[in-house]
C-alpha cells in the first residue's frame, strides 16, 4: 500500500529523493560515502518533515536516539518488520502533526523507538 520513491546509496541521492516529498524514510547508518546516515536522517526530518526510521545491523551506534527520528530497526529485518516500522512511523508522524494523543500500536519486533 506504499509507494517507494527510490533507493539511495549515498547522501546526495538520499537528500535529492527526499525533495520529491516523502512521508517515511528508511535510512541505513553507513552509506556508500561513509557514516552519513545520521546526518541524512536529521536533515530529512528537519528539512522535509518526514518520519525517519534508521535500519542498521548495529543499532548501538545511535543509542539514545536521534532528535526527530522515530527509531531504529535492527537488521536483518523481515518484510513484516519493515512494513510494521513504516506503519508505526506514519501513525506516529500523524499523531504528532495533529498534536492529538493517540494510542499507537506496539512497534514491530526488533524496533527501538526513540523518545
Amino acid at each position: 500500500g506504499h509507494e517507494v520513491v527510490g533507493l539511495a546509496a549515498d547522501k546526495p541521492t538520499a537528500l535529492a529523493l527526499a525533495q520529491e516529498g516523502v512521508d517515511v524514510a528508511l535510512v541505513d547508518l553507513n552509506l556508500r560515502d561513509g557514516e552519513t546516515g545520521v546526518e541524512v536522517g536529521r536533515r530529512i526530518v528537519s528539512e522535509h518533515g518526514a518520519a525517519v526510521v534508521f535500519v542498521t545491523a548495529n543499532p548501538l551506534q545511535i543509542r539514545g536516539g536521534v532528535p526527530g527520528a522515530v527509531g531504529v530497526l535492527s537488521k536483518p529485518a523481515s518484510r513484516k518488520a519493515l512494513a510494521g516500522a513504516v506503519t508505526y512511523a506514519l501513525l506516529r508522524r500523524e499523531a504528532r502533526r495533529n498534536d492529538v494523543p493517540t494510542a499507537l500500536p506496539a512497534p514491530p519486533a526488533g524496533m527501538e523507538v526513540f523518545a
